[in-house]
């Protein structure tokens, strides 16, 4: 409830594998990797950047924020993506970034910010940041961003920095509803939000050795076949974020994505999961017989980072695929991401989420196309912070 009612403090993205890119060059590269185009870009703004594979999948996606003119940060598995280039083009340097990132998010996010800091931050407008501001003596930097679906901010800052910066701004937020997030709900809102998110909605295309630290524990589940890691990946087109491609430059994957931009084939939907169905899933483990796969809360299956794919159908013919399933506290539901063909987003569209793992144990779910993104909240984008009191 706290990104509804209050805010809260989440930490779980601190020192996720952020770069520096900087150079005479920096830009340029940025630009040859990524859909977005980089122009303009001004010193104090952020971009969310996506990066594909020759093949038009998505090979990394997160925000880049231009720092001077040629220095740009990269966080939370942003290009260039997870592993370092070995030697990158003439002009730029890469090293990694050991920061903090704290989301404070929610309602009251900006009132415990500027409690915490004592000035106002209403002039930082959607994706902009800005530096220094002073908490507890400490500078950090402070950014408009989040994935609550509402009002919600970032602090970065320097690794060993965190814990006093963590602590100063939960102490000012005790009055204003304030709750420390953990991993699980932070999930939660992603479905809610409308946030597909690698790793957990979806996995990069990369292959395994490009991502060291993260593919060697990758869980694989659902009823799709494991061996299928087409249905666990994604095309920008499929996540809604083909908005932000701009065809006047050359990256990996333009023409592939040109292409379904003008024929597109399916799209994400949030999927809310019927009620009898849910629990005659939790009564099967009371009863003789087989007992289907238990969905763990708030968010299933509850193992991170993920691959998972599980098949919708409609009419016994298959149309995509579901992930990221959770429960919603807030509205009493299960819902998932379901990225479907177009011909059945409408909302009140029936279909069957096929729950389970391959092999195994198959419950059929009905579930109905509903509004994405799911919280009716005001967008972050939306907000007129001036007029907040």
């Amino acid at each position: 409830m706290s990104w509804k009612t209050g805010c809260y403090i989440h930490a779980g993205l601190s020192d996720g594998g952020s770069q520096i890119v900087k150079g005479s060059g920096a830009r340029d590269y940025l630009q040859s990797l990524v859909i977005n185009s980089l122009d303009p870009f001004p010193i104090g703004s952020m971009k969310h950047a996506v990066m594909l594979t020759d093949e038009g999948l998505i090979h990394a996606h997160g925000i880049i924020e231009r720092q001077s003119d040629d220095e740009f940060h990269c966080f939370a598995g942003a290009p260039p993506g997870p592993l370092l280039p070995t030697a990158p083009p003439a002009g730029v340097e890469i090293s990694r970034l050991q920061n903090y990132l704290f989301q404070i998010a929610g309602p009251t996010s900006l009132q415990v910010l500027e409690k915490a800091c004592g000035q106002s931050l209403r002039d930082i407008k959607f994706l902009h940041f800005r530096t220094p501001v002073t908490i507890a003596g400490v500078q950090t930097e402070v950014a408009r961003i989040g994935m609550s679906g509402n009002l919600a901010y970032e602090l970065h800052g320097p690794y060993d920095e965190g814990p006093a910066m963590y602590d100063a701004v939960y102490q000012a937020g005790q009055d204003l509803g304030i709750e420390r997030l953990g991993w699980g709900a932070y999930l939660v809102n992603h479905v809610e939000g409308g946030f597909p998110q690698v790793t957990w909605t979806f996995t990069m295309a990369v292959a395994p050795e490009m991502w060291p630290m993260i593919s060697p524990v990758w869980q694989v589940s659902g009823s799709v076949d494991p061996a299928d890691m087409r249905a666990r990946t994604r095309t920008p087109v499929e996540v809604r974020w083909h908005n932000m491609a701009r065809f006047d430059h050359d990256f990996p994957g333009r023409a592939v994505l040109e292409a379904e931009v003008a024929n597109p084939k399916r799209t994400t939907v949030t999927l809310r999961w019927n009620h009898d169905d849910v629990i005659d899933i939790y009564a099967s483990m009371l009863r003789p017989g087989s007992i289907y796969k238990p969905i763990d809360l708030p968010y299933a299956p509850q193992r991170w980072p993920m691959a998972h794919a599980d098949h919708v159908t409609r009419s016994g013919t298959e149309i995509g695929w579901s992930s990221g399933t959770i429960y919603s506290h807030h509205y009493r539901e299960f819902l998932s991401l379901g990225c479907i063909d177009l011909d059945a987003t409408d909302i009140g569209t029936e279909v069957i989420v096929h729950w389970g793992d391959h092999g195994g144990t198959i419950k059929e779910v009905r579930a109905t196309v509903e509004r994405f993104p799911y919280l009716a909240d005001t967008r972050n984008s939306d907000i007129d912070v001036s007029k907040l009191t």
